[in-house]
């Protein structure tokens, strides 16, 4: 790749700053945010259709008339900023959508990944949306409402020049986002195949944001790197040809919003927002709109 296509490719990868991913982790972290200040991308208001679920919003939501959702903006096409200050992608338009059904608006404020859930938990954040895998350490933290399907997906820079293999990066470079579930559930188990073979560990590249991680794969200081599916697909087709594809999806899952514990009545609600959405065919426009509606679910679930 010549000089000046790995410079426009790096910028692009670095201009989508994207947010979220699947995350094991419960405790507070990174203090650091994506954006200097808070974003809002409000819904447009109560939805012309479906039931009114206004009645089951907590009265700190009601009575704010606004939903405060934490998110980390650096996960495209999830959720990333758009202008260096507006949040946007597939997560945004969705959850803005769901909040239509109760009538009221979305705070989205930018937080590091990791401080979301005990954001959650302390009462900063009335909502996560971040593309949080549902998993069992995070259900017994909080409720989680299933509404989108997704894997963990390898990317190499074309043409695979390294000679990387997903199920065997012994000594290679990888880069990875923190505390995701690719750093936290998948890495320690290949790193332990590596150990009983004789082999050298894998050298991680652990980045605060997954933006980060994209880049230096793209700028050559990484080898592969893996992430959420939806992420590591948008990212090989925005960088003009200089990724691709690694493999095949593998340990699908549902992502989940973050909602209270004490906050059932509200989760169960949100499904029935999303059974409106379905039902009417919000849902999976919103989904093609960003080209991921292989991920769609057919049932809403809590803590499923």
């Amino acid at each position: 790749m010549s000089v000046l296509r790995r410079t426009l490719a790096l910028s692009g990868v670095l201009v989508l700053a994207a947010a979220g991913c699947g995350s094991n982790s419960l405790e507070g972290g990174s203090s650091t945010s994506p954006s200097s200040a808070p974003s809002s991308a409000p819904s447009s208001g109560p939805a012309s259709s479906g039931p009114d679920l206004s009645g089951s919003l907590p009265p700190k939501i009601k009575s704010a008339g606004k939903i405060v959702v934490g998110v980390d903006a650096s996960y495209p096409p999830n959720e990333f900023l758009q202008g260096g200050k507006t949040v946007v992608g597939m997560d945004v338009d969705l959850f803005n959508a769901v909040a239509q059904k109760y009538g009221v608006t979305v705070d989205w404020q930018p937080a590091g990944f990791d401080t979301i859930i005990t954001g959650v938990q302390s009462g900063k954040y009335d909502v996560g949306v971040s593309s949080f895998t549902i998993n069992d350490k995070r259900k017994q933290q909080v409720n989680m409402v299933s509404y989108f399907n997704a894997g963990t997906l390898w990317a190499t820079a074309k043409g695979n020049p390294k000679g990387v293999k997903a199920d065997d990066a012994c000594g290679k470079t990888v880069a990875v986002q923190k505390g995701t579930t690719q750093l936290e559930d998948d890495m320690p188990k290949r790193q332990a195949a590596c150990k009983a073979a004789g082999k050298p560990e894998i050298k991680l590249v652990v980045r605060e944001k997954q933006d980060q991680a994209t880049a230096d794969l793209v700028g050559g200081k990484a080898d592969a790197m893996l992430a959420d599916s939806p992420v590591v697909l948008y990212a090989i087709k925005q960088t003009n040809g200089a990724l691709e594809q690694l493999g095949d999806i593998y340990d699908a899952a549902p992502y989940g919003y973050v909602i209270p514990k004490a906050e059932t009545a509200f989760a169960q609600s949100i499904t029935e927002a999303l059974k409106a959405l379905n039902t009417e065919g919000t849902y999976k426009s919103t989904l093609q709109k960003w080209n991921n509606d292989s991920g769609a679910l057919t049932d809403f679930a809590v803590n499923p």
